[in-house]
């Protein structure tokens, strides 16, 4: 059996930590009357904290300093963090635990590639870090997809080539990421929103084996 890199984006992907994220950044948006829907939510999907809050500021047609904005971006995540102290293996989205268990037992090396600066905490409070061989999260990079930095990161540390890694993502920011980086991406998600992706599934329930072993042999 060959060898290739698995790579997987974590909020939406592993856990679906994203309600989380819009429940913390809702209060922000309720505290400066501005109003921000889960339509509105879905333009945060794989972009970083700080430009998260300028897009929901630009929403609002609001204004603020540099120290009121840094106040706001701890805030958030504190609110955030909060959320996740009761986190367990039930907020792994269905079918995710079978393919990790399935390419570990095929001794295939897998990584996480994650804009979260608490990636983690969220892989060991579901009992998955023992899965990953490498993770590269928000701390580790500087820039945020599309950018591929991420995902090449995480192909490093695998010592695995871009073109045999396969990227698991749910936003358009991280399948193009993946295409950028000469990698083969799998969209996680709604096909009419995720078209840029070689390959598109509902969720991980979707994807049987015979799959991921013909991606492994090609």
């Amino acid at each position: 059996m060959n060898t290739k890199a698995f790579i997987f984006d974590l909020d939406g992907v592993i856990v679906d930590t994203a309600k989380y994220h819009y429940l913390a950044w809702q209060k922000i948006a309720n505290e400066l009357n501005i109003e921000f829907t889960l339509e509105h939510n879905e333009l945060l999907k794989g972009v970083s904290r700080v430009r998260s809050l300028d897009i929901i500021l630009e929403l609002g047609k609001v204004t603020a300093s540099q120290e009121d904005k840094d106040q706001w971006l701890v805030q958030k995540n504190e609110e955030y963090l909060s959320y996740l102290v009761d986190m367990n293996e039930s907020e792994i989205l269905p079918g995710v635990f079978e393919i990790l268990k399935f390419l570990k037992q095929n001794n295939q090396p897998i990584a996480l590639g994650s804009a979260s600066k608490n990636a983690r905490p969220i892989l060991e409070k579901t009992g998955l870090l023992s899965y990953f061989d490498a993770v590269v999260d928000g701390n580790d990079v500087t820039n945020a997809k599309p950018d591929p930095e991420v995902f090449l990161m995480a192909a490093k540390l695998l010592k695995i080539k871009p073109e045999d890694s396969i990227v698991f993502e749910d936003s358009v920011a991280g399948v193009q990421a993946a295409n950028i980086g000469n990698m083969t991406s799998i969209g996680i998600g709604e096909a009419t929103t995720l078209h840029e992706a070689k390959y598109i599934f509902n969720d991980f329930t979707a994807i049987d084996t015979q799959f991921i072993e013909e991606l492994i042999n090609k």
